[in-house]
């Protein structure tokens, strides 16, 4: 397998999936400024500007050395290497770079913060590893329930 990197887009980081297959994930660009929801059911890299909710359920989102989020987040894995202001929720895990700043509750079932990072909120760790639905219709009815 070649994984290539794209000037434009941003390096290729694919990811597994069950049954062995490999899939590059979802990207959006430096130039880019969004203001609203994202949703969908595959893994996300931002490297944008987003304000409102990011909610991708059951897949990976990666926020990037470049990214300003302003918003809610529900995944399952959550990787922060850029900026995140507002509550992160992952049904696995949170990891948190040298480099990230999240200010903002975060609730998961492990929680990995590198030394350098920037992190000012609460951390609930649920051991229970509560599953948030990998289909749109099952996260939206659990993110609504939650309120």
């Amino acid at each position: 397998m070649q994984i290539q990197n794209n000037a434009q887009r941003g390096p290729a980081v694919p990811t597994s999936v069950p049954g062995g297959n490999v899939r590059t994930p979802s990207y959006l660009g430096p130039a880019l400024q969004i203001k609203g929801e994202i949703s969908g059911d595959e893994d996300l890299r931002l490297d944008c500007k987003v304000e409102g909710m990011v909610s991708i359920g059951g897949f990976r989102l990666t926020v990037g050395p470049s990214a300003h989020v302003t918003a809610e987040i529900v995944a399952r894995e959550a990787v922060i290497s850029g900026e995140v202001t507002g509550d992160v929720r992952a049904s696995d895990r949170i990891e948190i770079k040298k480099n990230a700043s999240v200010v903002g509750d975060i609730s998961t079932g492990k929680i990995m913060i590198e030394e350098g990072a920037y992190f000012k909120g609460s951390v609930e760790i649920d051991s229970k590893g509560q599953q948030i639905g990998t289909d749109l219709n099952s996260l939206l009815s659990g993110a609504k329930a939650s309120d």
